[in-house]
């Protein structure tokens, strides 16, 4: 798996990340072996972290319901942030 892969299953799951002022970011961080999922919006950026056995399951369309969860509760939380 690779992030381009991850943030096409994101943008399959939420179409309008990526799209209408919400940009994503995916980055795999070595050093706690998790992937961290940004988004960014009107300069503010949230991050969220992924385990890699929660991302792989996803890909492989066998589970997503821990991504989706955390990739809900990220697009929620910028939604409400105010634009500056």
């Amino acid at each position: 798996m690779n992030k381009e892969e991850l943030c096409e299953k994101i943008r399959k799951i939420y179409p309008g990340i990526g799209r209408c002022g919400i940009d994503l970011n995916v980055n795999y961080d070595d050093k706690i072996n998790q992937w961290c999922v940004s988004l960014i919006r009107d300069g503010k950026e949230l991050k969220t972290y992924l385990e890699t056995g929660d991302a792989e399951l996803c890909i492989d369309d066998k589970q997503c319901l821990s991504l989706g969860i955390e990739i809900t509760q990220l697009k929620d939380s910028i939604d409400r942030m105010p634009a500056y």
